[in-house]
Order: structure tokens, then sequence, then C-alpha cells
């Protein structure tokens, strides 16, 4: 059974940065899509960002873009969400997933990890 650990989450400021890591228990990071997706209280829970299996493609919410990057680091198993600029309205619980069943911006996939919480204060 795979296991995704998320850490790097806290309290910032905005404006602020925070970078989040998602460790895999087996070697999976090179060879199925990941994504993060997060769920504030009360909301449903949101893609944010996917990495292809080779990394060779990226993709992002809107509400994300051109402040948040995904990337991933196969010698560690691991895969990153850079997080820049950050606003009061990013706070959330982030989880980290891998091997999407369909659409990689569903939250249908097979693995999740326990979710980090990050909190924005204006």
């Amino acid at each position: 059974q795979v296991q995704l650990v998320e850490s790097g989450g806290g309290l910032v400021q905005a404006g602020g940065s925070l970078r989040l890591s998602c460790a895999a228990s087996e070697h999976i990071i090179g060879t199925v899509a990941m994504g993060w997706f997060r769920q504030a209280v009360g909301k449903e829970r949101e893609f944010v960002a996917a990495i292809t299996w080779n990394g060779g493609s990226t993709y992002y919410a809107d509400s994300v873009k051109g402040r948040f990057t995904i990337s991933r680091e196969n010698a560690k198993n691991t895969v990153y969400l850079q997080m820049d600029n950050l606003k009061p309205e990013d706070t959330a619980v982030y989880y980290c997933a891998a091997s999407p069943h369909s659409d990689y911006r569903r939250p249908l996939y097979k693995y999740w990890g326990q979710g980090t919480q990050v909190t924005v204060s204006s």
C-alpha cells in the first residue's frame, strides 16, 4: 500500500511563501501523475495543481496560476508545491494525491495523503 506524507504547512502572513512536500513510501513519483488539492472549512475539495508522470507537463487552477509551482524530485520520491504570494483565501488543508483514475482535476485519485494545514493571515 502506497503511503503519501505531506509536510511544510503552517501559518504565514499574506504575501508570504510556503513549500509543501509530499513524500511517497514507494517509487511512484516518476511513474504516475501527482496532484495537489485543498479543502477549506465548509467547502468541497478543489484541484490546485498536477504534474504528469514524467514531469513534462504541469497544470494549475486559475486561482493559483502564477503563484504556485508544482515540481517533483524522483531521487527523493517527493513532489513539491511552492506557494508564493499567499492570500487569506488560500487557507485550507492541502492534500497530496497520486495516480488519478480519470481527469487529473477531479479528486478521484488512488492514493491520498493525510493533509497539511495552511493558514494565511491578513
